[in-house]
């Protein structure tokens, strides 16, 4: 669904396209336009900018085997220049307007589970293996067999129960919901804001920006979740030079009215030259004679089903959102993608940023009407900018960039009335898919539920002929991935 119709007001004529570019990229023929596809790479990076220097804190944070640590610069430098190659290659091989960039959760397993058993050159070494792994898996069509086995209205819930994922992540981000300080001693574990109010100006920016991008949503603005990202920017950094709020956290200590991420203030400087020294500091065989067989088998096993499903229902998700899903829920040139997806998981390992992976964030982009790989090329062409202009990344806060998140949601969630709700069977697994989401914060631990659910439905229900053969290994996997804790514990 996009928020704007095409610039002159009808699509453009799939049989006529312009240029040899228009012809590639199939800009045309999907019903987009030029100035479409750079709006919605614009808004994509600007919703995913965060991890630059979300990711080198995860990983910075942390320390191996060994007690030491990687570099935050370094870190930062790898991390965008991953996320930029590999976006763009998504772009040119896969079409599709979904980015990548190191993923949130896998990169927290790797430096606070993996890392502390090894040294942080076996610990990438592994997600290498992974990637390698799946590479093989598409390339077989294992990989695409498995995604075409899932039901159409189970896709479908997994793009719904993303959209849900996304606006908690939003609302989460953004400190407009807030963990309560007491949640262990009450039923009540959330709450709004700080003691159930809005009480700081970096809330005050989200819900002004918010209602801005709403409104313009609703009167059908051309860069509507764009317009609203810079405008809640600029708003953020008028209140931060006036009131001189500050980072959410001080000298260590919580700020819980500081701005989340990020403080908006314009940089004193803008180019610095990029520390790529982490480049290849990987060792795909030591961690097998140091932890033992059972530790790396489990990591990969755990990182293998991450990526695996994570990927796949990103992908359903956006091309739902761009209703650029065939008749089975497929989106166009789906062994492309997930190949793609694989490489990024070994090359972010290669690079030391951990696993990368598609970006449900892209939806934004999709959302402002990118409906191809061009828009790929500007969300992968300001990734590798932001090597060298590192300070100007740091400059949007989680309040400006979560305004986003909850539209796309919004948008998002409109296609569950596509799913019948009479059939239980269907219905009850779709719910388990949705919920689990964003209430796990797992998009995997979703589609785990939901698979499971559906064949144990089927089966009680004696129609065994109703489910795909693969869908039965996929379940199996999926309870070992939920059994994990328990096996390992049985095992050593």
């Amino acid at each position: 669904m996009a928020i704007a119709p095409p610039d002159n007001g009808t699509p453009p004529d799939p049989a006529q396209p312009r240029t040899g570019f228009d012809r590639f990229f199939e800009i045309s023929a999907r019903g987009s336009t030029m100035s479409r596809e750079v709006r919605g790479g614009l808004a994509t990076f600007f919703t995913m900018a965060y991890i630059v220097v979300l990711n080198p804190l995860i990983l910075g944070g942390a320390v191996d085997g060994d007690g030491k640590k990687l570099s935050i610069p370094a870190l930062a430098a790898a991390t965008a220049l991953v996320a930029g190659l590999m976006t763009m290659l998504m772009g040119v091989v896969g079409r599709f307007p979904m980015a990548l960039a190191a993923g949130l959760g896998v990169n927290a397993l790797v430096a606070y589970e993996i890392a502390p058993e090894m040294t942080w050159a076996d610990a990438m070494g592994l997600v290498v293996i992974e990637g390698v792994i799946i590479a093989v898996l598409v390339l077989t069509g294992l990989r695409t067999a498995v995604f075409r086995s899932v039901p159409t209205q189970l896709k479908t819930a997994i793009g719904v129960g993303i959209g849900l994922f996304l606006t908690i992540i939003g609302l989460v981000d953004a400190g407009f919901v807030r963990r309560l300080p007491d949640a262990a001693n009450t039923t009540v574990p959330v709450g709004l804001g700080i003691n159930g109010k809005i009480v700081s100006w970096p809330m005050l920016v989200f819900v002004v920006g918010l209602l801005v991008t709403l409104v313009l949503v609703v009167r059908r603005v051309r860069g509507a979740i764009l317009i609203g990202i810079l405008a809640s920017t600029v708003l953020a950094i008028i209140v931060e030079a006036v009131a001189n709020v500050g980072p959410s956290f001080v000298d260590g200590k919580p700020n819980p009215k500081g701005w989340s991420l990020n403080v908006p203030e314009l940089p004193k400087q803008v180019v610095d030259v990029p520390d790529l020294s982490l480049l290849g500091n990987f060792n795909v065989l030591d961690s097998w004679s140091r932890a033992g067989w059972l530790v790396p088998l489990m990591f990969v096993f755990t990182l293998l089903i991450t990526d695996f499903f994570d990927t796949m229902g990103t992908m359903v998700a956006i091309g739902q959102e761009g209703d650029m899903l065939d008749e089975r829920g497929t989106p166009p040139r789906a062994k492309e993608i997930l190949l793609v997806d694989s490489i990024a998981a070994a090359a972010g390992g290669a690079a030391s940023v951990s696993s990368n992976t598609s970006y449900i964030e892209s939806a934004a982009g999709v959302a402002e009407g990118a409906r191809t790989g061009v828009a790929n090329l500007v969300t992968g062409a300001l990734f590798l900018l932001a090597m060298f202009l590192a300070p100007l990344s740091v400059v949007v806060p989680f309040e400006a960039a979560s305004t986003a998140l909850v539209v796309v949601g919004f948008l998002m969630m409109t296609a569950v009335r596509t799913i019948d709700w009479t059939d239980y069977e269907i219905a009850i697994p779709a719910f388990l898919t949705i919920t689990f989401m964003p209430f796990t914060y797992s998009i995997s631990n979703g589609i785990g539920a939901g698979v499971i659910s559906y064949v144990v439905l089927k089966l009680a229900k004696g129609k065994a002929q109703d489910i795909h053969p693969l869908l039965y290994g996929v379940a199996a996997l999926f309870v070992l991935y939920f059994l994990r804790g328990p096996i390992e514990s049985v095992v050593q």
